[in-house]
């Protein structure tokens, strides 16, 4: 992993206290959808949470490409010892079966003729040609790349180094402590678990992000909202971010 995109130590310049630090967390994903870019662009600081319970069905190990037929999931098989406890940094991949092959094939399949397939296609099928044993590893190096490619600067951490305790909004919180933020962006689906008293209390401003999907142009008749970032990329190109974040430079 370049170290350009993933930092294990903060120095005091990082966690310096600026008029705005706007921290994102999500948990590390399977070629994350764009939402997930759109936010990580907004952050000043991007803490992947990987030392959470593994959530089965979710898009931790699996997400959406572009088909003929629609859409279609790619979906890396893990090894779920306990449903409970296992975390998601400790899930492991279940290579018993050529499901990177199954990928690579998909994905090439799916966008040969795309007008920046050949940019971005061998870096696909160098990945896939690898044995990974952690679903977070996979994770952290094909959102890494996504991240480089987009040319989003923003510094990114995992909760795991900083031994960060509590559940839910007390472990955002004392994440937001720690990173001493001054605004907290999330998701709409937050609005079940999180309470804006308890962060004001704290001196953070909570932001929710209502994504305005963009429409652009992909490979197949009718647009299919959601997909996983390679769809934009192997569609757009070096314009994905303008595209994702809504911007027009015309």
């Amino acid at each position: 992993m370049d170290e350009r995109v993933m930092g294990t130590e903060i120095s005091k310049g990082a966690l310096a206290t600026c008029p705005e630090n706007r921290l994102v967390v999500l948990q590390p994903s399977y070629l994350p959808w764009i939402g997930y870019f759109a936010q990580m662009e907004r952050a000043d600081k991007f803490i992947f949470l990987d030392d959470v319970q593994y959530t089965r069905r979710d898009w931790r190990n699996r997400n959406k490409i572009r088909t003929n037929e629609g859409w279609a999931w790619l979906t890396v098989p893990v090894q779920q010892k306990n449903h409970y406890t296992q975390l998601l940094k400790e899930t492991r991949i279940d290579n018993s079966t050529n499901w990177n092959k199954k990928h690579c094939s998909a994905i090439k399949f799916n966008y040969s003729k795309a007008p920046f397939f050949e940019d971005y296609y061998p870096y696909f099928d160098s990945i896939y040609q690898k044995q990974w044993d952690f679903l977070v590893d996979l994770c952290y190096e094909i959102t890494g790349y996504l991240k480089a490619v987009l040319n989003i600067s923003t510094q990114t951490f995992r909760s795991s180094d900083f031994l960060v305790e509590g559940t839910k909004s007390n472990r955002i919180l004392n994440l937001c402590e720690k990173m001493r933020a001054t605004h907290y962006l999330t998701g709409n689906l937050a609005h079940d678990y999180l309470s804006g008293v308890n962060f004001s209390e704290k001196g953070v401003e909570l932001e929710y992000q209502e994504y305005d999907h963009p429409n652009y142009s992909q490979q197949y008749l009718g647009f299919v909202p959601n997909m996983s970032l390679i769809d934009l990329l192997f569609n757009a190109g070096d314009k994905s971010l303008d595209v994702l974040m809504n911007w027009d430079k015309n």
